[in-house]
């Protein structure tokens, strides 16, 4: 498994293929070239010793140099599409983890302790972000003293479903109180219905991949979740696990368009629907990474804490908790 040390000294690495664009291997290295006219120009060299990641947008080619590389280092893969739905995934991950799997598929699905532990941390942030906004107004104010209450009332629930609802409540208030300036109506995933939440889909959905890199080097299950229950090729466990991590996008989403790195020209729309434009992708993408990658230290110690806690059976006071 990783280390500290490793992810220090290691990095991620975001590569924009959309365009005329290759990778290969040569001398060791990762080499990023540009398709030219006649010939190849080459952009970057990347040695695999650095490399915790690869996160590709667009097409590209997987030679089997690039895989025995990849490999011998434990460089995970990440290949998508231009929309970022993931199409390849590789990771010489730690998936012969039998206890940690047995672990996983005997914890009692009617305990939501843990579960209470991520929605818990979730509120907390989404509170935080409110009052980092530092504004006084009605909307915002009673925004604040639903978490407050939500927070008081998380002891003594013991029922699942009161737990989603509860959970579903804050950030329906949270998010008018937080996007309130931006004409938000209410949070419909995967819709892509209006610009905002195109725009929160894209940056969750690139939070998604981001913590599976980290899930991954434990050798979980990650179809088993705690909160998010099984469901038909889900992710359950990176579901459970991005929910205090949320904070990040939302925050980037608010600061990248009052600072107009973001527009609603960027975005066109077919058949109902709200689509970026291909050319404004790199914008949007560096953004959500450079707010990711500046954190992944605290997301591998979080899951890191969050894998002994749950293999040592530690009591829930003890999971790792994620703070802005």
């Amino acid at each position: 498994m990783f280390t500290r040390k490793d992810i220090e000294f290691k990095t991620i690495f975001v590569i924009n293929c959309i365009d005329e664009r290759n990778l290969r291997v040569s001398n060791g290295e990762l080499l990023l070239e540009e398709k030219l006219a006649d010939s190849k120009k080459t952009l970057t060299k990347m040695p695999f010793q650095k490399i915790l990641a690869l996160f590709i947008v667009g097409d590209i080619t997987i030679t089997t140099p690039l895989i025995e590389k990849c490999h011998k280092y434990n460089v995970a893969l990440v290949v998508m599409k231009p929309n970022l739905r993931p199409v390849f995934y590789w990771s010489n991950s730690a998936e012969a983890n039998f206890l940690l799997h047995q672990r996983q598929y005997q914890t009692d699905k009617n305990d939501i302790s843990i579960a209470k532990v991520i929605v818990c941390n979730k509120i907390q942030n989404q509170k935080d972000l409110l009052i980092k906004t530092r504004k006084k107004d009605a909307s915002t104010i009673e925004a604040i003293k639903h978490c407050d209450l939500s927070l008081d009332l998380l002891d003594d629930i013991d029922d699942y479903h009161k737990l989603l609802g509860l959970e579903g409540c804050v950030a329906k208030n949270f998010f008018a109180a937080y996007y309130q300036l931006y004409n938000w109506k209410s949070r419909m995933p995967r819709t892509k219905c209006d610009i905002l939440n195109t725009t929160l889909d894209i940056g969750y959905t690139i939070l998604f991949n981001f913590m599976e890199c980290f899930v991954r080097m434990f050798g979980f299950d990650l179809y088993i979740g705690i909160y998010h229950r099984l469901w038909f090729k889900r992710k359950s466990l990176i579901c459970d696990l991005i929910e205090p991590f949320r904070c990040l996008i939302d925050h980037a989403v608010l600061l990248a368009y009052n600072r107009q790195q973001f527009s609603a020209k960027d975005f066109i729309q077919i058949k109902g629907e709200y689509h970026l434009r291909y050319d404004k992708t790199q914008t949007y993408y560096q953004v959500f990474y450079e707010a990711l990658i500046a954190r992944k230290q605290d997301f591998f110690l979080y899951v890191q804490s969050y894998y002994r806690c749950f293999m040592q059976k530690k009591s829930v006071s003890r999971y790792p908790k994620f703070t802005m």
